[in-house]
């Protein structure tokens, strides 16, 4: 197991308890912790492997260095679970999970349901919480929390290490190139703590979204994959090119063209009318669903200037 975290404080201690460090070969990776991370890890018998800050962090990165650790410690090492240093993993995923992928040899990866610790606390939490809601099935992509076979990791060179945000999904789309697959089940994997109370940290999270989106575009974009091409592009309609277009038309002819944005309390309730659900919780995914939009072009906008610029975004943290 690789656990990758920064500053966690009781969160990792709860991690480290859930994975049972003592009955397994447990790896954790510290991105520079300012707090008793790195002892509290030791102190419970945990393989602590300090990240290189003098290079610029991704998860990425802390995620690949783990795995390299884990199979140095035990080259026979077939399936290794990467978890966030925020998450604690439920009581039988480990071995569901193990008992699956021995099953399904085709299976590059495997992930369950991620569930919010304290979705109540915020809308924000309870978006996470419904975000993470992935059906059962084969799927296109993993998240960070994930149990991988390590020679399909080591066929497609792990994560990409550059990458600040996206780098699951752009895992996912290699392994399919290798004709891997992908795939949820029906279990309890980890219960999250997002800690988002605030609408600036959603509005970081999401502008860190739309980064991630734009990268990938420029990756994978491009046929079979079109890789995040279908968000870019939504993105850019919603958040730059429908309200540019009405201020446009207003300024030149006539004020009254503003009515035109109506056409955005009309998307609200389309995506209401297809969600599924409670009403409130529909009216919550519609209406942040739309307003996503904005804090997506921003992060658009930051990968493509930096492209321009010839410079490499740091982390974009909400926390």
């Amino acid at each position: 197991m690789v656990v990758i975290g920064r500053n966690e404080g009781e969160r990792l201690k709860r991690c480290l308890q859930s994975v049972e460090c003592t009955t397994r070969l447990v790896v954790y990776v510290d991105s520079g912790s300012t707090d008793d991370s790195v002892a509290l890890a030791q102190s419970m018998g945990v393989t602590t492997v300090p990240l290189d800050m003098s290079i610029p962090f991704t998860a990425a990165r802390a995620r690949n260095m783990g795995f390299s650790a884990t199979i140095k410690l035990d080259p026979n090492v077939d399936l290794v679970q990467f978890i966030d240093g925020d998450t604690e993993i439920a009581k039988d995923w480990l071995a569901t999970a193990c008992a699956f992928m021995h099953a399904n040899q085709s299976v590059a990866a495997v992930f369950g349901r991620r569930r919010e610790r304290h979705p109540d606390a915020s809308v924000y939490n309870q978006l996470c919480d419904l975000e993470w809601a992935v059906p059962a099935g084969t799927s296109n992509y993993c998240g960070g929390d994930v149990m991988v076979r390590r020679s399909a990791f080591e066929a497609v060179s792990g994560y990409t290490d550059a990458l600040i945000a996206g780098e699951e999904p752009d895992l996912c789309v290699r392994l399919r190139h290798r004709r891997w697959l992908i795939h949820c089940i029906d279990a309890e994997m980890t219960l999250h703590d997002a800690a988002i109370l605030r609408f600036d940290q959603w509005w970081r999270r999401t502008t860190r979204s739309g980064f991630a989106f734009a990268e990938g575009a420029s990756r994978f974009g491009a046929a079979p994959d079109f890789h995040w091409l279908r968000e870019s592009r939504r993105t850019l309609l919603w958040g730059l090119l429908m309200p540019l277009s009405v201020l446009s038309l207003s300024v030149a002819l006539d004020a009254r063209f503003l009515w035109l944005l109506l056409i955005y309390p009309a998307q609200v309730l389309r995506v209401y009318i297809k969600a599924k659900g409670p009403s409130h919780t529909r009216w919550l995914q519609a209406t942040f669903y739309m307003l996503a939009r904005f804090p997506e072009l921003m992060g658009l906008l930051k990968f493509h200037y930096m492209r321009l610029l010839g410079r490499r975004q740091s982390i974009i943290e909400y926390k």
